[in-house]
């Protein structure tokens, strides 16, 4: 699709930059898809992934090999906890083995045989769970919801022994448990996912997206060959010319950023006490860096289907060095130095300076001005674009 045109005199050369961006944005329906539609349904699957915050109905088997009545009463008790849903009953451990490694289910629980007997006799009985542990979020929750439940099990031969003895229930439950532990997470009582994962990770993915449009947006004037065209709107400014082409982009993604947290902390009742005002302000700031960051990185080498790699590729790598995850300062040291290199890292340090201590600018703007730092590297960045699209040699690389 070809937009050459004379200049427009009638305009400043933003504002015909400006209406230039926009007619190319609404007369392709390609834009509307990843500006518009794309970012709501990434608010909407983040919003929606966690479900009620917990994980719940985990498929699980049970090998039951003793088939005595104390047996069928734990397989009650497991299929009663809320994360587990028992969806198969095996013979042998075998069976059940091969089940976990289709992923047909991600853990059972075997029941040995003479259970009972020997757990009646005081002689050492047995039970065995194995849980699938290559999804380490899957692996954690059972692993934690099988010690929880077997644990009554785990004391009720001594308890038994102790009432065949004449010893009073009271006083069973003084030696059994004689410290009384008392849970009481911060910032989290809920252990809720959605609290510490939902807003954090829409970010992660809208910045690929940010990213992923960015690069095309301005590489697409290089692929059709309207970079002449571009830059005479401009009146030859690539200031002018960089900035009348992103704010249309700014203003929709900044929107975007404003619903989602307000999906996140208005709808979803993620607790925030934090300022609105400048958790919004910061959301806008990180749009822009992000913005940026795909300039710099296509202003580099400006051959928009191999840099479209490239950001994609950045653009997953925020996931992990974000900090959401796993704690930057505990990363491998290169690793850890090469985050600060991504704008999500700084906001998503930012963002939980709010949610977890209510901190206001004076405890973010370190991070604030990170973010800053990245519209002033692309900048710098902006002749050797320019000499990039008035040279035509990057229009012929597939």
């Amino acid at each position: 699709m070809n937009y050459t045109s004379q200049p427009d005199t009638r305009y400043s050369p933003f504002r015909a930059v400006l209406l230039r961006e926009w007619t190319r944005m609404t007369s392709r329906r390609l834009y509307f898809g990843v500006c518009i539609v794309l970012p709501l349904f990434t608010i909407f699957f983040m919003a929606t992934i966690f479900g009620n915050g917990q994980m719940e109905n985990i498929p699980i088997g049970i090998v039951d090999q003793d088939n005595t009545a104390t047996s069928r009463n734990i397989a009650r008790n497991i299929s009663a906890v809320p994360t587990f849903k028992v969806t198969r009953h095996f013979v042998n451990e075998a069976a059940a083995r091969e089940a976990v490694q289709r992923k047909e289910i991600y853990g059972y629980l075997s029941i040995p045989p003479r259970f009972e007997q020997d757990a009646v006799t005081g002689k050492d009985a047995t039970l065995s769970y194995y849980y699938h542990y290559a999804l380490l979020s899957v692996g954690g929750e059972l692993m934690a919801a099988f010690e929880t439940a077997l644990a009554p099990v785990a004391l009720s031969p001594i308890a038994m022994q102790a009432v065949a003895l004449g010893v009073n229930e009271n006083q069973i439950e003084t030696f059994l448990l004689p410290i009384q532990a008392n849970n009481h997470p911060i910032y989290n009582p809920s252990l809720d996912y959605s609290v510490y994962l939902s807003q954090p990770f829409f970010f992660v993915l809208f910045q690929v997206i940010v990213l992923l449009v960015m690069v095309y947006a301005v590489g697409s004037e290089i692929k059709f060959r309207t970079g002449d065209d571009w830059l005479s709107t401009a009146r030859g400014n690539m200031v002018t010319a960089i900035l009348g082409k992103f704010l249309p982009y700014t203003v929709i993604f900044s929107l975007m950023a404003i619903l989602g947290n307000y999906v996140m902390f208005g709808i979803l009742h993620i607790p925030f006490h934090g300022s609105w005002l400048l958790m919004n302000g910061m959301s806008v700031l990180f749009v822009i860096a992000t913005q940026s960051l795909a300039l710099f990185i296509f202003s580099l080498f400006p051959a928009v289907a191999i840099i479209i790699s490239i950001v994609s590729m950045i653009g997953s790598l925020g996931a992990t060095l974000s900090g959401v995850t796993f704690p930057v300062p505990n990363m491998y040291p290169l690793v850890r130095d090469a985050s600060y290199l991504f704008p999500v890292r700084h906001f998503t340090e930012l963002v939980q300076t709010m949610l977890y201590s209510g901190g206001g600018f004076i405890h973010v703007w370190p991070s604030a001005v990170i973010l800053c730092i990245f519209p002033l590297l692309a900048l710098a960045m902006l002749p050797h674009l320019k000499r990039a699209i008035i040279s035509h040699k990057y229009e012929n690389i597939h």
